[in-house]
């Protein structure tokens, strides 16, 4: 598609679950394209893309495809990223990307707007999107970080198997199916990230994603643990995660454990400060059993908070629960929202009439 006025903007993995939900996004805040190329393996080239009424045709993705793009949304993994992300801004463009490839890279910003948006005036040329579970975690900790500060953060996972792409959705459904119809099957799928074992999914629960590190945790648990002290620019906050996979297919939530650094704050300050804060619902009412769940929390862009609650020993600590859509506000539309940030801050060259 080409306009009068608008971004160049180039969406790689234009095929795959969330670079599909990139461009529902794009579309629904009517983001300023001007032209818009989408791009992908060789293997998916040649699919046709609905967008705003058009039908699109998606290209294999070379050094080439990025000459006078002015936003690339990368979300093909982090090999691809490596490979074109360096191309693309070689050539001018401003990459946001989606896989953990660069994101504990000193020299890119890793950015939750609400929480960081001032770390984008420090990119050059590339900004990374953070892992998912931490995206919706630090959204609802910022606000109650600047009020109170924060001292610790333990928190446990409990991740939807659209995390791990849409051939996971399938295996649990596809599983679901032969327990209820007493069929075999055997697993193939979950976990992902190098795992040489493979378990079921439906009405189980699996305390693994992505490979286990040297000290005992996994490489997801580790990247909420470094992330959120980068995002936060708070490298002595103590952070300690159990990153788990639950048969829901879309919706992560999250049972924080937090001290705060401030004395006598209340679970009524906390729930004052997330009401007023950007990106969040509050859902907390325990009278009227109000609380956030992924199946209500699927398809919708905030944050959903609740389940806030004073720790029965330890007076400056607090129990969170907190749910997103992971393919939203954990991929898609945090990063759309970093590139309305680039418009925003004036970091994009302005569109230009012709």
């Amino acid at each position: 598609m080409e306009k009068t006025t608008g971004y160049h903007v180039a969406v790689m993995g234009a095929t795959g679950a969330v670079g599909q939900q990139i461009l529902k996004t794009l579309e629904r805040r009517d983001f300023p394209i001007k032209k818009l190329t989408l791009l992908s393996s060789a293997r998916s080239a040649g699919k046709q893309v609905h967008f705003k009424g058009e039908t699109l045709t998606v290209e294999e993705a070379v050094p080439e495809s990025f000459e006078g793009v002015d936003i690339a949304l990368f979300s093909a993994g982090g090999s691809v990223s490596k490979k074109f992300a360096p191309e693309a801004v070689k050539r001018g463009a401003i990459v946001i990307d989606n896989t953990s490839a660069f994101r504990m890279d000193p020299e890119v910003p890793l950015v939750v707007p609400e929480v960081n948006e001032e770390a984008i005036n420090n990119h050059k040329g590339l900004i990374a999107n953070p892992n998912c579970s931490t995206i919706q975690m630090v959204a609802a900790l910022e606000p109650i970080r600047k009020a109170f500060g924060l001292n610790k953060v333990i928190v446990s996972t409990y991740q939807a198997v659209s995390g791990a792409g849409a051939q996971a959705i399938d295996e649990m459904n596809n599983q679901s199916k032969a327990i209820l119809d007493e069929e075999e099957f055997t697993p193939e799928i979950l976990p992902v990230g190098g795992a040489d074992k493979h378990y079921q999914i439906a009405f189980n629960v699996i305390p693994q994603i992505d490979q286990f590190a040297d000290n005992g945790y996994t490489l997801e648990e580790m990247k909420m643990i470094n992330e959120t002290k980068k995002i936060m620019n708070h490298p002595s906050l103590k952070v300690a995660a159990t990153c788990v996979r639950l048969p829901v297919e879309t919706g992560h939530s999250e049972s924080v454990y937090i001290e705060v650094g401030q004395n006598d704050v209340t679970v009524e300050d906390i729930q004052e400060i997330l009401s007023q804060a950007p990106g969040i619902t509050l859902q907390d009412d325990p009278n009227e059993q109000l609380y956030p769940m992924p199946a209500f929390a699927a398809g919708k862009d905030d944050v959903f908070v609740g389940r806030i609650r004073r720790d029965l020993d330890e007076e400056n600590g607090f129990h969170l629960w907190i749910v997103s859509d992971n393919l939203l506000k954990g991929a898609a539309l945090n990063t759309v929202q970093i590139a309305e940030s680039l418009v925003k801050l004036g970091l994009v060259t302005a569109p230009q009439h012709s």
